[in-house]
């Protein structure tokens, strides 16, 4: 959440567009990547909560019982067992999380280091978890996390001329000891910035070119081809609450109201 309300701020805040269009463009369309990784994250999250505690209509049979036993248990009681803009202990996402000084060397350091520090939790993530599904989210993350790092480190470098390189690892960007990350890296997701848009942020490649500075591969910019998704997952309905989802009955009657 805070990298995406950044960079979105950021992006719309921008001074001076037209002269800086490469940063700009590398700006949005990176904010316009985190919103997918949000998104990809509640499933990964509603995924994860599912079956943790015994679904049923009978309150008095205590069905949320093993939420009791949960750090956050307030995460439980606020939701479906699903996501929420919160952190990992329930403290909500809000203004004060963004950062758009109107400086863009200032905002491009800060988007470095704060991609650095965002890296080092998912590692630490991954380390705390042997859930498949856990694993697989984080490792994807660490991926294109490591993209964004490497981002803006280069339009760092363009900006000012100063030779970013020297100063990795802030944390290691090597993915080689992540199964779920380094399996993607071979497909060369590591080396892809994606525009998200079909005419939109052309001038990124001005910025994102020349070679990844792990292992030297050469970067490129997917003007076309954008990265494949997958169906949301399909939940199961809320029974917490005594309230069950739509009655086949009632599908019949929407849909008569809809198309006759």
């Amino acid at each position: 959440m805070s990298t995406l309300m950044n960079y979105t701020f950021q992006s719309f805040n921008f001074r001076g567009r037209n002269k800086l269009r490469p940063f700009y463009d590398l700006i949005a369309s990176i904010a316009a990547e985190e919103y997918s990784h949000i998104e990809t994250l509640s499933y990964t999250i509603n995924l994860l909560l599912t079956g943790t505690t015994t679904r049923g209509k009978d309150p008095t049979a205590t069905p949320l019982a093993d939420a009791t036993d949960a750090r956050n248990t307030y995460h439980f009681i606020a939701s479906g067992q699903s996501a929420l803009p919160v952190d990992s202990m329930g403290a909500p996402r809000h203004g004060q999380n963004v950062f758009s000084s109107g400086n863009l060397k200032l905002d491009l350091l800060h988007n470095f280091f704060l991609e650095c520090g965002a890296r080092a939790n998912k590692m630490r993530v991954y380390e705390m978890t042997s859930d498949p599904c856990a694993r697989a989210a984080v490792g994807y993350l660490l991926v294109r996390g490591g993209v964004h790092i490497v981002a803006y480190a280069k339009a760092l470098e363009v900006l000012t001329g100063v030779n970013l390189k020297p100063m990795f690892p802030i944390p290691d960007l090597d993915n080689s000891k992540f199964p779920e990350a380094k399996k993607l890296e071979n497909e060369g997701l590591h080396r892809i910035m994606f525009r998200w848009s079909p005419k939109d942020f052309t001038e990124i490649g001005q910025i994102w070119k020349g070679e990844h500075p792990i292992d030297g591969s050469e970067l490129f910019v997917a003007d076309e081809d954008m990265l494949e998704g997958f169906d949301p997952p399909d939940l199961d309905e809320e029974l917490q609450l005594n309230a069950p989802g739509i009655e086949p009955e009632m599908l019949a009657e929407i849909a008569k109201r809809l198309f006759g």
